[in-house]
């Protein structure tokens, strides 16, 4: 396994670029199977998590062709309906080829999802959606088993906003017969993007980018070549190390149009955060004043920003409150912001951070991948040496973030831990 070492105290000054967006790639790439021929992604991140969801994909009998920023999908004769454990245990977002195998196969065995440890993510609402619209849905051996001869249009009404069971339930209706209507849907962009791409391919839907989607089912659809749109959490994570390092920062590809919760909060703290050229500038000349935050689904404020955030307080002047509602076991990088002399003290679902005038580097370790990149964050900007170990979990969602640093000015060498 590899490890980080960050020499903090420099300054981040330079333009960085943003890469294509992780949580939208998996869902377009679970699209291929809807269809044959060649389906064109470009603007693909070089993840591990993508690399993950290839070889699912290549399992299922599609053709994987790497391009230069992107990948050939053909799913054409793609037969084997089974997600086996040792390819999808590490990452959650593999549950989303049972929308699409079902409606277009009929059946699909797929091994219950993991990912980072930070709280229960279950998918008993796809499975509810899915039983709705006429599959019968069994689990057995750590395998989820779902199988219908024809998948029929429901109204669904989802009683908790879900990400990925909204994108399930929309690649699975594009083929059932009669219409499917998704009430609280979620608002997230990556779910509004698959939405325009299946729709690009043919699909009947109304209502994308809203709480209630209806979509009519379609025999056929066609390939396409799609753009993957930037991703605004390594965008947001960008926007946060500019104002912590004190930095000047030009984002390019920046979805600012995605971000306004954050560039509120970071605005609230101190920082400049305007559009220039294609991008967004943040600029972090005032000293840092706390905030409170609270996370929310899409478009409130992002728990997947909670910890980058979180990191920033840590060196602001006064106190914050910041409050997890979504996932009940997000505070795990707050043990290791502490080992660095930051003052967090966590009552549930609320941790309070009193601003302390500097951290110290430390040997750290990563528990989840948005934990990874708020140590990377404090390492920046702590006394001395910070090692950050376990980043395998930073892997699955930052493309090369190292390599983006150290060109605006950072200090991060990638080693061997031994």
């Amino acid at each position: 396994m590899d490890k980080l070492i960050i020499e903090g105290g420099n300054r981040l000054v330079g333009t960085i670029e943003v890469s294509g967006s992780k949580n939208s790639a998996l869902p377009l790439m679970a699209a291929a199977l809807l269809t044959g021929g060649k389906y064109t992604l470009t603007n693909l991140p070089k993840l591990k998590d993508i690399s993950t969801f290839k070889k699912v994909l290549s399992h299922m009998g599609c053709v994987v062709e790497n391009t230069d920023g992107g990948v050939i999908i053909d799913a054409s004769n793609a037969r084997m309906v089974e997600a086996p454990y040792d390819l999808v245990k590490t990452m959650r977002a593999s549950v989303l080829v049972l929308g699409p195998m079902v409606a277009r196969f009929k059946e699909a065995r797929v091994s219950l999802p993991g990912g980072c440890a930070i709280g229960a993510r279950p998918i008993n609402l796809h499975l509810m959606a899915l039983e709705k619209m006429g599959a019968e849905v069994e689990i057995q051996g750590g395998y989820v088993i779902v199988k219908a001869k024809n998948l029929k249009g429901a109204k669904i009404c989802f009683d908790t906003i879900t990400v990925t069971g909204t994108e399930n339930i929309m690649l699975a209706a594009v083929h059932a017969d009669g219409e499917t209507i998704i009430e609280n849907a979620a608002l997230e962009p990556e779910v509004t993007e698959l939405g325009y791409a299946l729709k690009k391919m043919g699909a009947d839907i109304d209502g994308i980018g809203t709480d209630k989607i209806t979509i009519r089912g379609v025999k056929e659809l066609r390939p396409i070549e799609y753009k993957v749109m930037p991703d605004r959490i390594e965008a947001g994570t960008f926007m946060v190390a500019a104002a912590m390092t004190t930095g000047n920062v030009l984002i390019k590809n920046c979805p600012a149009e995605h971000l306004d919760a954050l560039t509120d909060k970071l605005k609230a703290a101190g920082a400049s955060v305007k559009t220039e050229n294609g991008g967004v500038r943040v600029v972090g000349d005032k000293p840092i004043q706390s905030v409170d935050i609270k996370t929310y689904p899409y478009p409130a404020f992002p728990t997947d920003m909670q910890a980058q955030m979180m990191a920033m307080m840590s060196i602001s002047s006064g106190l914050s409150v910041i409050t997890e509602t979504i996932f009940e076991n997000r505070f795990m990088h707050v043990a290791e912001l502490q080992r660095m002399g930051a003052n967090i003290t966590v009552d549930g679902r609320n941790a309070v951070v009193k601003g302390v005038r500097s951290l110290s580097g430390a040997p750290l370790m990563a528990t989840d991948l948005r934990a990874s990149a708020s140590l990377v964050l404090a390492g920046l900007v702590a006394n001395g040496i910070t090692e950050v170990s376990r980043i395998y979990h930073l892997d699955r969602g930052y493309d090369a973030i190292e390599k983006k640093l150290n060109a605006i000015g950072a200090n991060i060498k990638r080693v061997k831990d031994e």
